[in-house]
């Protein structure tokens, strides 16, 4: 008997295990053969940073294996979607294209033109949800509207998840016993979309990743299997002081699975399920509250996602409007010394080199040094935020968009105006300065009160600059700048 097949286009989901679209496919027949598209970089888009790209490469060369163990595989094009995939399909004699949904506006614009190609070559198309517990669109405000706060949305996204059946929530198996394109089928579809076959591009891919120099201490790791291994160990270990853990920079305290949720080496189920799993292990109510934050952290990630969707404007500018007019200072030598950890503050410098050199930074460490950006140097945030995108291994539009506009009070807040000092952050956060010291190492011998509070001896400082600005009057002219915003 001849079964149909299905084509199943991978994005941000480089995984087998607990795919949604992709167990679909494999419900409908067993005949379902993989493809990623690498895409040439847009122009009015900011290219992937070189951590992304290593990140990407190694996922990927994981996933061919996995697939070839499934009984099928995984072709890897380069180019546009819009013109290849329904060539591929119509090689293949695949007779449906699904994949998994975004909320980018320009990853939802080429989904819209991929489809309608392949919709008139003859394909059908499914898609739906995968990369969130809840769907973005699923949740709205008594009176209809997208939420806007994420105190509310949290309260309704957890009732939600709470009445979701439990078969929703379990993560599904990887797929097995596959059944593998023919050769004809293959070499026609090659020879309809690559020449040259699908591995000369893994290796292309691996050479643009090649630039990122971090993987030794990039705490994210690239592949299925050891996002299993990091949710694991991160459950078992860390999950249980999660709080007040994820504020410390210095310690371990965090899963830094940011990377496999935003590449989809892991799914939000996976990371629920492990979460859920250690419920009965939790011996007070300050585990029990620990595991209950690391779900409110879920939370925000999907609250960025769907004001995304909802508010594709937030990728051009800030929420509130009064923001477009805010008289940025924008001194390009201040944001220089920023960009290069060279501020004279060590907390925000240490953060900064610890992004430079790992591709990652610690989550409390962005709330400050994005602050001290916005509100210390008087920058505006969009400056900081291409400069992250450029460099982080975990560059999500929607939560590094949130991110940054939270810090700027520009965006989604009930909160108008928030500012941390960088001095009393690090005097909470890293008290014996052990991170200040892990990525500044040129400042090991210093105090411990010294190198929190910044008053470093000149004989001390061997060369690392003097604060660049006073935080207290730098406060000040923020404050009264931003009183004129009407």
């Amino acid at each position: 008997m001849i079964v149909p097949r299905w084509l199943f286009w991978h994005r941000r989901d480089l995984r087998l295990a607990d795919n949604l679209g992709l167990a679909a496919a494999c419900r409908a027949t067993p005949a379902v053969t993989g493809v990623f598209v690498i895409e040439a970089d847009d122009p009015a888009s900011p290219p992937p940073s070189p951590a992304q790209l290593w990140f990407q490469a190694e996922s990927l060369r994981e996933m061919v294996q996995r697939w070839r163990d499934a009984g099928s595989r995984l072709l890897l094009l380069e180019g546009d979607p819009v013109g290849l995939l329904p060539r591929l399909a119509q090689a293949i004699g695949a007779e449906v294209v699904t994949w998994n949904r975004g909320v980018e506006p320009a990853e939802r614009q080429r989904d819209r033109r991929v489809a309608a190609a392949l919709q008139a070559g003859g394909a059908r198309v499914l898609v739906d949800w995968d990369h969130l517990l809840v769907p973005p669109g699923d949740l709205r405000t008594g009176s209809g509207d997208p939420y806007r706060v994420y105190g509310p949305f949290w309260r309704s996204w957890r009732k939600r998840v709470a009445s979701l059946p439990v078969a929703d929530l379990t993560p599904r198996s990887a797929p097995a016993g596959l059944v593998d394109l023919d050769p004809a089928s293959l070499a026609k579809g090659l020879r309809a979309v690559s020449p040259g076959g699908p591995e000369p591009t893994l290796s292309r891919l691996s050479e643009r990743g090649q630039a990122f120099r971090g993987a030794a201490t990039c705490p994210c790791r690239p592949g299925e299997a050891a996002a299993a291994v990091q949710l694991a160990a991160f459950a078992h270990t860390a999950l249980l002081g999660y709080e007040p853990g994820r504020n410390r920079p210095g310690e371990a305290g965090t899963s830094a699975l940011s990377a496999a949720l935003r590449f989809g080496t892991l799914s939000p189920r996976q990371a629920w399920a492990a979460a859920q799993a250690m419920r009965p292990a939790a011996g007070s109510q300050e585990q029990e509250q620990a595991i209950t934050v690391w779900e409110q952290e879920l939370a925000w990630r999907e609250f960025y996602q769907q004001a995304l969707l909802q508010f594709p404007e937030l990728a051009e500018g800030p929420y509130r409007p009064q923001w477009r007019h805010f008289p940025w200072e924008n001194d390009e030598l201040r944001f220089s010394a920023w960009s290069d950890g060279l501020t004279g503050v060590p907390i925000v410098d240490a953060a900064m080199r610890q992004l430079n050199e790992s591709g990652w930074m610690h989550n409390r460490c962005r709330m400050i040094v994005a602050s001290f950006l916005v509100k210390d140097l008087i920058c505006d945030w969009r400056w900081g935020e291409r400069a992250f995108m450029g460099r982080l291994v975990d560059g999500d539009l929607a939560a590094n968009n949130g991110g940054w506009q939270w810090s700027a009070s520009s965006g989604m807040d009930p909160k108008p105006l928030r500012i941390f000092n960088p001095y009393t952050q690090a005097a909470r956060f890293d008290p014996e300065a052990k991170y200040i010291r892990r990525w500044l190492p040129e400042l090991a011998h210093v105090a411990t009160a010294d190198l929190i509070n910044g008053a470093i001896a000149p004989l001390e400082r061997r060369g690392y600059p003097e604060p660049i600005v006073n935080h207290k009057a730098q406060q000040a002219r923020f404050k009264a700048l931003h009183a004129t915003l009407s």
